[in-house]
């Protein structure tokens, strides 16, 4: 092998989520978006499945005994990251392999992104623990950008879930979260009436910055469109993207996938058709 070869002389990021084959989620969404917005992406699996757990049959395999493995290979080619990002975590050992991970290879110059996937529509995930969830504020306090859900808010802030959030509730819910250590939070998939929001809160040296971004609901909700949201999010801030306009652009990419989805007829199951609208992520 010849010597003093460099393997970071384009920009990257570490995409630690599970790999599901079929339904349009995690990896397999994340991968060819940052990809497409010219970013190398370097995938590090949680698990594998055939098919997402919205079917009523899949194939699953736990990759927590192979991740750390994986990892001393990274080590071996002194691979730097300039970005990471973290989806879905389904054990406390996996959530402190991420830990190890991020004080391994973050600099300066990484930014470090969260989605703290953890439940949804006030109910914690049954696959959550306590020990987990405390690990989950650890990870989420060490990040810069995080994505979570209003369930997902409550949760990391200890906070009684309510499905009749006013604005003013919404803006507390994030300053508790930038409090906690992200300098970036956005607060997704906010029904208000006929629209879909999301609450985007800046911690910047001039002062504190919050504002909602809307956009009108279509259809039903759908598999990965989360994935979607939060590989742009993450491959705009390596590129260097204002955070607004990162939003907006997640946020209206995802309509346009699902007005696609529901004009090719494609089941619920099987996720939003964004492979159609590729070329026009920029």
């Amino acid at each position: 092998m010849l010597k003093n070869i460099s393997h970071n002389n384009q920009k990257k990021i570490a995409l630690i989520n599970d790999f599901t084959g079929f339904g349009r989620c995690s990896i397999a969404v994340e991968l060819p978006i940052i990809s497409t917005l010219k970013l190398q992406c370097c995938p590090l699996p949680t698990s594998i499945f055939s098919n997402h757990t919205g079917f009523d049959s899949y194939f699953f395999d736990d990759y927590t005994d192979r991740m750390e493995r994986y990892v001393e290979e990274w080590k071996k080619l002194d691979l730097s990251f300039n970005g990471i990002c973290s989806g879905f975590l389904g054990s406390a050992r996996q959530i402190s392999i991420v830990k190890d991970f991020i004080k391994e290879f973050k600099t300066d110059d990484t930014i470090v992104v969260v989605d703290p996937v953890m439940g949804d529509y006030g109910k914690i995930y049954s696959t959550y623990t306590d020990e987990m969830c405390g690990l989950m504020k650890e990870l989420v306090a060490g990040a810069d950008i995080i994505t979570p859900n209003i369930t997902e808010s409550c949760i990391l802030t200890d906070t009684p879930y309510s499905d009749m959030l006013y604005e003013k509730d919404i803006v507390e819910l994030a300053e508790k979260l930038s409090m906690m250590g992200p300098e970036k939070v956005v607060i997704t998939g906010i029904v208000q009436g006929t629209f879909i929001s999301n609450y985007c809160y800046e911690r910047k040296k001039e002062g504190k910055k919050g504002y909602f971004v809307k956009a009108l609901k279509i259809g039903a909700q759908r598999s990965g469109t989360g994935d979607i949201f939060t590989s742009i999010i993450a491959a705009d801030a390596v590129n260097g993207v204002d955070f607004h306009k990162s939003v907006k652009k997640a946020s209206s990419f995802i309509k346009k996938c699902i007005m696609k989805s529901i004009e090719l007829d494609i089941p619920l199951t099987d996720g939003v058709c964004f492979e159609e609208l590729l070329y026009s992520l920029k």
